[in-house]
């Protein structure tokens, strides 16, 4: 997991990206060749708001940065993941209706579902957030004395494939299914529009070569199997 490559981690999840899998980091408007244009400012998706924590607590948000980074490191190819901005892009979406399950039928009855069915949840996510943090802090405090952030590389590292591997010496919900929630949301807060409050200087979409909130590719159709070398265009750009 953590020697994963992050290139290819990233266009993975692109790929899914592509099925619907992810909603808020393939909005598009449309546009000339270049940019968007002519779309009612009062239609497009409001930027956050500057300022401090919405749902998570400071320390909440000072460990769940260093989980991220752990899933996406500073190194050669860019940012971490909350130099990108991944911890505000999701305290954003927790204090939101993705935090409360909002399109999510959660009122019972509830029975155990098949694999083919999905992960089903009493919980909404930002309700998982809050306890997976504090039982997280809780075993660290003590396993070894100390703060998941204060942990050694190796030990952060460790304990996250634990996770991962849904090792049964964790105390629950220290398992895969928080994992695979904070790996798919960290990825998402790389990847999202930056109007979201995360891909800082869309470092995600200039990883993979993303070209970002465009929508005529007319002028490039011909350049099958070529790099379009595109600059990223953001909402963000169109929401001033």
């Amino acid at each position: 997991m953590m020697d994963m490559n992050r290139r290819e981690a990233l266009i993975s999840l692109v790929q899914l990206s592509a099925l619907g899998a992810i909603g808020s980091a393939s909005a598009a408007l449309p546009s000339s060749s270049h940019h968007a244009i002519g779309t009612r400012a009062d239609a497009l998706p409001q930027p956050i708001s500057a300022g401090g924590l919405t749902y998570l607590a400071a320390a909440e948000a000072h460990e769940l940065a260093a989980i991220f980074d752990r899933l996406i490191p500073e190194d050669e190819l860019g940012m971490s993941a909350s130099q990108a901005g991944c911890v505000n892009f999701i305290d954003r979406q927790l204090a939101g209706p993705y935090g409360q399950a909002a399109s999510t039928y959660r009122l019972g009855p509830f029975s155990q579902g098949t694999p083919e069915q999905g992960p089903q949840f009493r919980q909404t996510p930002a309700q998982r957030y809050r306890e997976g943090l504090g039982r997280l802090g809780q075993y660290c405090q003590a396993t070894y004395a100390k703060r998941f952030s204060e942990l050694s590389g190796e030990q952060q590292d460790a304990l996250l494939q634990a996770m991962e591997a849904d090792d049964t010496g964790l105390p629950a919900p220290l398992g895969a299914e928080f994992f695979s929630l904070m790996l798919q949301n960290v990825r998402e807060g790389y990847l999202a529009d930056p109007m979201y409050g995360g891909n800082r200087d869309m470092v995600g979409w200039r990883l993979i070569g993303f070209p970002g909130a465009r929508y005529d590719y007319r002028p490039y159709i011909h350049r099958k199997g070529m790099p379009l070398d595109l600059e990223p265009v953001s909402l963000l750009d169109k929401a001033g």
